[in-house]
């Protein structure tokens, strides 16, 4: 399948594959949100492949990527039938997603000094490391993402 990228409520989004229902899979553009989080990983499906209000079939997470999109695992099989990646894109892309809500919640817990369970622990606030997460590391990160899903040109 390939590779695609339409705008929807103006954000971009890369068109992931499809599955055997013919509704279409969409991750939607990184986004810095309420200035003090990164919204991302997050999958639009679409009936028939078409693009409208109308068609909006789910909202979904790519937490777990590898399992629930594109790899047989125990099993279940993979949402998408028909993918725009290859298998060695799809298990980087995995990594990737991975180590985005790996470095997602880092940043929170050393932005907060805690996981926002039971309290603040001043030993864990490192705002610099938070920084540094949320500047550098999640947009290289999420910037490899889009590269293996933007089509060539």
């Amino acid at each position: 399948m390939k590779k695609k990228t339409v705008v929807f409520h103006g954000k971009e989004m890369y068109l992931l594959g499809k599955d055997e229902g013919n509704t279409h899979y969409y991750l939607e553009e990184p986004s810095w949100d309420c200035d003090w989080y990164w919204g991302f990983g997050y999958i639009q499906g679409f009936n028939g492949g078409r693009i409208t209000d109308g068609s909006h079939a789910s909202h979904e997470h790519a937490d777990k990527f590898m399992s629930e999109w594109f790899m047989e695992t125990n099993g279940s099989k993979p949402r998408l039938k028909e993918m725009t990646f290859s298998e060695k894109e799809g298990w980087e892309l995995s990594e990737l997603f991975k180590r985005f809500y790996t470095l997602r919640e880092s940043a929170e817990m050393f932005g907060r000094g805690g996981c926002h369970v039971s309290g603040v622990d001043e030993y864990l606030i490192d705002t610099k490391l938070a920084k540094r997460i949320n500047e550098v590391l999640i947009p290289e990160t999420t910037k490899r993402i889009i590269e293996i899903l933007t089509p060539s040109v």
